[in-house]
């Protein structure tokens, strides 16, 4: 008797979630040594003579069907306090390595490099990355989601690389101290990974499918300990800072301000996996500005989170939800108000639960009517099957001694914002099926009914195909002022296809198309937009590419809407809108010294009219010190009076001066035509320790016509981190 249908899929996709670990066999055993290391970039220890070595990489890319070209040889051993590791990278192309620079936490695809993937739970989701291009540019990292890697992490570790005729060496101390891991567990996920560009290669220890990163936790082997990691100890660090900032506005044509400031932050480890973070009087100077865009959107822009202390283990908050339906937006915490204190507690609980507390207080801010408000967050998250797992969230937002209304010409804002929610992330064992489904409501003072949102997506990642479908659904009422959700009162679904060929020579290593289309309606079920986009990439051989693509757009205006986004004029809410457009994208081969992007679009646009997009970014370098960007884009708009003609450039030229490994100089200018402002901004970093810094700072901002300085500011900032 044949078993129902259902029964058969339902088996097939138990394997799929409970199978075991893929490269299990993969195995690298770890022994301890009573021998002095010298961080050197010298194998000239007893130590590394008697290490197991882990060699035979296997080739991710170009393709993934053999052994590396290139020989990597990988060593470990241990003391009481670090990790050692060494990695022996052989040539097999004549003449220099290729880097950006030697500036940490660079950009994989642009280096030749090494980095180590390590996974302490082998839970195959969450763990740590360290690393080194070949011109001794650090990187370091935390992992998050089975593969991604926050680089803003930052801690202390060291490392050396040296240059060979035949190779180079990277070797490395990570204190114990550095990471998180459970006492008594002697099986660690990890991988190795090296990307060469000079041969067009990327490889890895334990094989890796060429659709996913290197950095799949999902594919990494085991690291073997002949005894249980020894306990890191007391781990307490205090971040002291002091700053100068001296500023000046000249647009209002205030005196010169000077204001000193200090404060700092604390990091305490309660057990080997669970971390304490506190921090007084927080300051961002130093934190690189948003890169701008000429906004021609109906709805708010995404712009990046780049603070350190909301970064670091921040992926349980930060990443609840969807990229449009996002609870949690630690950007709304302290952009506008000083932020006094905070905390957040994070870590692993065991191999299965997961928990984050965060507890922000920020000032208020009496010109402006806003109230000191508190922000506190929890998030709680269960492993489930191999990979997949549930998470819980929790946010609430409160207004301290606040009456609203009491001052009519002021800003009234909410007493208080609360949201629940959960969701489940599936993630096959062998990483081909992931996906999410997410259930949220928010609490607010006036707001009942349709404060729902709920949303789902699944995705296969096969070799030749790639299948993707989302549905969001989110209630008119849904108010997340923590968060970041742009649109409310919708139903949005989102189909996508792609297919790949893979020639078996020539120049090109894949082509295939690609078709996506994005279905908005209201929560009645008629449908508002749609944007379909059928498009055709090509991969080269060198990882260059080229692109091709047509589109539709369907608008019908839910409010009246600027094309121009100037306040020149509106559309009718209600009016109705549809165009195509056809563009092009080349990206060029990485493995140069002079490499370029360009994207292009021409077609319709809202009320009949017309609109062509230019853009693009050209890059030289001077390996290893110096880097050169220009961006820049040009919107050109063509419709009917009173808007008539617009155009509209942005232009950013940045460069970054890497004297050593722990001296940068970047400079970044930004000319907005759109926001009719010019912004400097230049800063000067020195690593005169491990993770201690001295910053130097200066912004200005000007009115590009006539040309005058609307805002000036100079910030000197001293920080020292102290061990206890």
């Amino acid at each position: 008797m044949k078993k129902p249908l259902s029964l058969s899929i339902f088996c097939l996709f138990s394997l799929l979630l409970f199978a075991q670990k893929k490269n299990q066999s993969f195995q690298l055993h770890i022994h301890a040594t009573a021998l002095p290391i010298t961080v050197d970039g010298r194998m000239d220890e007893p130590a590394w003579r008697d290490a197991d070595i882990a060699s035979n990489f296997f080739m991710v890319l170009p393709m993934d069907t053999s052994y590396a070209n290139l020989k990597t040889e990988v060593r470990m051993t241990y003391d009481k306090q670090n990790i050692y590791l060494l990695a022996v990278c052989y040539n097999g192309i004549s003449g220099p390595y290729m880097v950006e620079s030697l500036k940490r936490d660079f950009s994989f695809i642009k280096n030749d490099n090494f980095l180590l993937f390590m996974d302490p739970f082998d839970d195959q989701t969450n763990g740590f990355s360290f690393g080194a291009n070949a011109a001794g540019a650090q990187w370091d990292g935390t992992m998050y989601e089975g593969g991604k890697v926050d680089l803003s992490w930052d801690n202390k570790w060291t490392s050396v690389v040296k240059d060979y005729k035949d190779k180079w060496i990277f070797e490395a101390a990570i204190p114990f101290k550095t990471i998180r891991y459970k006492k008594g567990i002697t099986q660690w996920g990890i991988n190795f990974s090296r990307n060469d560009l000079k041969a067009s290669e990327k490889s890895s220890w334990a094989p890796v499918p060429r659709q996913f990163p290197t950095a799949s936790l999902a594919y990494t082997g085991l690291l073997v300990w002949d005894e249980p990691p020894p306990e890191a100890g007391p781990n307490i660090s205090v971040i002291p800072y002091i700053l100068g900032n001296l500023s000046k506005d000249y647009q209002n044509k205030t005196p010169p301000y000077f204001h000193p400031q200090t404060g700092g932050d604390a990091k305490i480890s309660l057990t080997s996996s669970v971390n304490l973070d506190l921090t007084v009087n927080p300051d961002f100077s130093q934190v690189d500005v948003d890169q701008q865009v000429t906004n021609l959107s109906r709805y708010e822009l995404f712009f990046p989170e780049k603070r350190q202390f909301f970064l670091e283990n921040g992926d349980q908050f930060s990443n609840f939800g969807l990229p449009t339906i996002r609870p949690f937006f630690s950007r709304r915490i302290g952009l506008n108000a000083p932020i006094n204190f905070g905390a957040r507690l994070s870590g692993k609980l065991d191999k299965n639960w997961r928990l984050g507390i965060m507890d922000m207080q920020t000032g208020a801010v009496d010109s402006a009517g806003l109230p000191s408000q508190n922000f506190a967050v929890i998030a709680l998250q269960r492993k489930i099957f191999a990979r997949s797992n549930i998470g819980f969230l929790f946010i609430n937002k409160e207004s301290i001694n606040y009456q609203p209304g009491l001052d009519s010409n002021k800003t009234v804002y909410s007493l208080y914002n609360r949201n629940l929610g959960i969701e489940y992330n599936l993630a096959s064992s062998n990483n081909l099926f992931t996906g999410k489904a997410l259930l949220l409501k928010s609490f607010s003072p006036g707001k009942k009914g349709q404060d729902w949102t709920q949303a789902g997506n699944l995705l296969y990642a096969g070799r030749k195909w790639n299948l993707f479908c989302q549905y969001e659904w989110v209630g008119n009422n849904y108010n997340a002022e923590t968060g970041y959700v742009p649109r409310q009162d919708y139903i949005k679904i989102n189909p996508q296809v792609i297919r790949y060929f893979f020639p078996k020579a020539g120049i090109i290593l894949s082509h295939g198309p690609q078709i996506n289309s994005t279905y908005f309606f209201n929560t009645s079920f008629r449908q508002t937009d749609n944007e379909s986009i059928l498009s055709y990439l090509v991969t080269f051989r060198d990882r260059s590419t080229i692109t091709g693509l047509v589109m539709h757009d369907y608008v019908q205006l839910l409010q009246p809407f600027d094309p121009t986004n100037t306040g020149k004029d509106f559309l009718a809410t209600g009016s109705r809108h549809q165009w195509n457009t056809a563009g092009m994208d080349l990206v060029s081969k990485p493995q140069s010294v002079f490499t370029y992007v360009f994207s292009g679009r021409y077609g319709g646009y809202y009320a009949q009219g017309k609109k062509l997009t230019l853009g693009g970014t050209v890059g030289y370098r001077f390996q290893p010190y110096v880097s050169i960007l220009l961006s820049a884009s040009y919107n050109h708009l063509l419709l009917p009076l009173p808007w008539g003609r617009t155009d509209f450039w942005l232009i950013g030229p940045r460069i970054d001066l890497t004297m050593t490994n722990k001296l940068f100089f970047t400079t970044y200018i930004q000319y907005n035509e759109q926001a009719k402002n010019m912004n400097i901004n230049s800063r000067l970093q020195w690593r005169y320790k491990p993770a201690s810094d001295l910053f130097l700072v200066y912004t200005d901002n000007y009115l590009p016509g006539p040309f005058s300085v609307r805002n000036r500011a100079v910030v000197l900032k001293f920080t020292y981190w102290w061990n206890i």
